[in-house]
């Protein structure tokens, strides 16, 4: 009913008509009324024209009979003008507003009022105009009739002619003498614009009803009855029919809203058959699913279940789930299905029976509720997944983690488990607590960094994310006392955190046996350079003993000593005095224990100094050193103290090689080549004597500590093994071999300043290298290595 009161509100093909008549109602209607405003403008524009030229064509014609003053001329003129159709009157004023000519005679030398209407033109101000625009010369009124008038009010100047008469002569500052005033008539122009307002709008009422049939009929074509068409195929598709609208091609948007609605229609069929395809899917998964999953109602009955559940619980229909879970005769207690029914929430909890082969069963139970359209709780799903294996599993690792734990605690090393990015102690065993007297719970979250030195603590934390190993490290305990270790460190992961495995080994002790071990060496040196010294000390002493004793023999006679004499011995024995302070000071710095510091070293010094002590020796034994150093090498990481040892060693061994080939060959050439050179990033020092050379069979164990072919009493067997040694820890390598034609040649590689402190890293074990990789290649080099002479 209500749509049929009111169908405005449901046809969309009223609307559409509604909103296009309205529309073409106001345009058409402006157009009409825009159209009789212009006619109407331009038909009293070409009135007030007509007036114009009507009135400038009269004064024209009078202009003559004015100019003449023929009075009966002029009355006739205006008399023949008056007798036109549109002329209503014709008038000429004087300046005192005096009607001098008149088209009706009974007008003439009347007087009006000079502010009546036709005056009032040019007497509007209280000076009059001499001039009117054309608008103001006409005027449009209604007479006494009432029938429309138009005047036309011209002003009659003043012209040279007029004031120069002597017949009718005007002033000449006059420059109106007065006015023409012509009347027309206005009722056929009246008549025109009614007539074309009447034509305009009927023409615009007809439009307006053509259009609006027209698009009436358009609008019931092409939307009413396929909108009708397609609301009811919609309604078909709505109850699961196929229809057909193959129709309806062509009709702009309304064809593709039928091919919209076709796609709909097939895109229905395709979801609908999706969804039967996944209702048989997950009607298999369902029962396919690796898990039991079972539907109960609020008494515990099995609703559903599916195959995996049948298969290994083996229920019966009407069964409650204790029955088939636990075999038992009532509810579990703590039942997750009584949680889910009693707050609507999922639950989850762990459950176990006792097999009947005697094993016990674990399964992981998860509950959800089951809700109708009113949100009420009416079943629940209960999933539940076997988790025996995994506790098994559980089981076994809890044991092995207990095993490793017991391992942790009792290695006989430090181990500390750190965080890789903040260096934090996460753990660390109990022989950690012991070796560093702390306490396992104060250590945790502690920095590992705290057991370094305040001042290597930056340095080592850069170096304990970067290397694998890290040698000779000073480490304090919590009372505060050093020791040094070897640290390992190996990146792992614990708990989803990226940590570092730090293994420290205590190396204090090995460390004071190499120390005393290497003074040994030095010791031994010190021996074997006795000879050497002695020679040394002796020219100074002879020096300042012969000069003593021209001294006291003139003392004793009383004689005078020249002062030039005297000075001369004097400075001679400061001299002497000063090269025998500087041998003994060069061996007791010798001697003396070094610091485990580098520094910055020359090696040509180092060199120079360490030949100072066998020069005299060597020079008694006929033994030549070759020099060839290269100027300006760049300085090495290195202890002095221990690199000039390393070369004393060097130089002892070339000795004895090159006198044991002279014992044998007389003649053989005794010469020892101390060359130095720098090569690329490296310094190399070179030191080849001309004796036996290395045989073959001993060349790979020259560098082992011990080993010697000396005769008993003359050779430790420290020298090459602690040189090695030093070498190394310098970041360099000692490399031996036999030269072309007799003797062997030692060549030292150290690197430069710029590499030094890179090599020196990964010589101590400070670097990412594998210590034993470096072992190995150290062994190769023993292998092709060999001596000068007797070892």
């Amino acid at each position: 009913m209500q749509r049929r009161l009111f169908p405005m509100r449901t046809s969309l093909a009223l609307r559409i008509l509604a909103i296009t008549s309205a529309t073409m109602f106001v345009c058409l209607g402006l157009h009409a009324w825009q159209s009789i405003r212009y006619h109407h403008m331009h038909a009293r524009s070409e009135l007030v024209a007509g007036a114009n030229r009507m009135g400038q064509t009269i004064l024209l014609g009078t202009r003559y009979a004015m100019m003449g003053n023929a009075r009966h001329e002029l009355d006739q003129i205006i008399g023949d003008v008056a007798q036109h159709p549109d002329i209503v009157s014709i008038r000429i004023y004087n300046k005192a507003g005096e009607v001098k000519f008149s088209s009706n005679p009974e007008e003439i030398d009347t007087k009006t009022n000079i502010r009546d209407t036709a005056c009032i033109a040019c007497h509007r101000a209280s000076e009059p105009k001499t001039f009117l625009e054309v608008d103001e010369r006409i005027r449009i009124f209604d007479d006494a009739g009432g029938a429309p008038r138009l005047g036309s009010l011209i002003p009659i100047m003043n012209e040279p002619g007029c004031a120069d008469d002597v017949c009718h002569a005007h002033e000449r500052d006059k420059l109106v003498l007065g006015a023409l005033d012509v009347v027309l008539r206005a009722d056929s122009s009246e008549q025109d614009i009614l007539s074309f307002q009447q034509r305009i709008i009927l023409l615009t009422v007809g439009i307006f009803l053509l259009a609006s049939s027209l698009t009436f009929a358009l609008l019931r074509r092409f939307i009413t009855q396929p909108v009708a068409l397609l609301i009811e195929s919609a309604t078909r598709i709505g109850r699961g029919d196929r229809v057909e609208l193959a129709g309806l091609e062509g009709l702009g948007e309304v064809g593709e809203l039928a091919q919209a609605l076709s796609r709909m229609q097939q895109a229905i069929a395709d979801k609908q058959d999706e969804l039967n395809r996944q209702r048989r899917e997950y009607q298999l998964l369902f029962e396919q699913v690796p898990c039991s999953i079972t539907v109960q109602d609020r008494d515990y009955k099995l609703l559903k279940y599916n195959r995996e559940f049948a298969d290994r619980f083996s229920p019966t229909c009407g069964m409650h789930c204790y029955e088939a879970y636990k075999g038992r005769t009532d509810k579990c207690p703590n039942c997750p299905v009584e949680r889910t029914f009693a707050t609507g929430l999922a639950h989850c909890s762990e459950e176990s029976r006792v097999n009947p082969d005697g094993t016990r069963a674990y399964w992981l139970v998860h509950t959800t509720p089951i809700v109708d359209d009113l949100g009420n709780v009416t079943a629940a799903m209960e999933m539940s997944i076997d988790i025996s294996g995994r506790r098994e599993v559980e089981e076994r690792l809890r044991r092995s983690e207990q095993k490793y734990h017991a391992i942790f605690d009792n290695i006989p090393n430090s181990v500390f488990v750190l965080d890789a990015q903040s260096l934090e102690i996460i753990d660390c065993n109990t022989t950690a607590e012991r070796v560093y007297g702390l306490l396992r719970t104060a250590a945790r979250g502690e920095s590992f960094l705290s057991v370094f030195s305040p001042e290597e603590r930056d340095r080592y934390a850069s170096q304990l994310r970067a290397f694998t190993v890290l040698n000779r490290a000073r480490n304090y305990r919590s009372d505060g006392s050093p020791f040094y270790v070897d640290i390992m460190l190996s990146p792992a992961e614990y708990h989803e955190r990226r940590i570092l495995l730090v293994t420290t080994n205590d190396i204090t002790e090995r460390l004071e046996t190499e120390q005393k071990l290497i003074q040994a060496g030095k010791m031994a040196t010190l021996g074997e350079m006795a000879t050497g010294v002695a020679h040394e000390l002796n020219q100074p002493l002879t020096v300042i003993k012969t000069a003593s004793s021209f001294i006291f023999r003139k003392i004793r006679r009383e004689e005078p000593i020249v002062p030039e004499v005297l000075e001369t011995m004097v400075k001679e024995i400061d001299s002497h005095v000063d090269r025998a302070s500087r041998i003994i000071n060069h061996m007791r710095e010798f001697g003396r224990q070094s610091d485990l510091a580098l520094e910055h070293v020359d090696v040509n010094s180092v060199l120079r100094a360490s030949s100072d002590f066998f020069f005299r020796q060597l020079t008694l034994r006929n033994i030549e050193i070759v020099w060839a150093l290269e100027e300006d090498l760049p300085p090495i990481l290195a202890m002095p103290n221990r690199l000039e040892q390393v070369f004393m060693n060097l130089l002892l061994n070339a000795r004895d090689a090159v006198e044991e080939r002279s014992e044998k060959e007389p003649e053989a050439p005794r010469r020892i080549l101390l060359q130095t050179m720098s090569q690329g990033r490296e310094v190399l020092v070179v030191v080849e004597d001309t004796g036996l050379g290395i045989p073959r069979s001993l060349q790979n164990k020259i560098f082992e500590p011990f080993f010697t072919t000396k005769k008993v009493g003359k050779g430790t067997g420290l020298g090459l093994s602690i040189s090695y040694g030093l070498v190394h820890d310098f970041g360099g390598s000692i490399q031996a071999e036999n030269v072309d034609g007799a003797g062997a040649r030692f060549t030292l590689r150290f690197p430069s300043t710029s590499q030094a402190g890179r090599a020196y890293r990964r010589s101590s074990g400070e670097g990412g290298h594998d210590e034993d990789a470096g072992a190995g290649q150290d062994k190769e080099q023993k292998g092709d290595a060999g001596n000068g002479g007797s070892i």
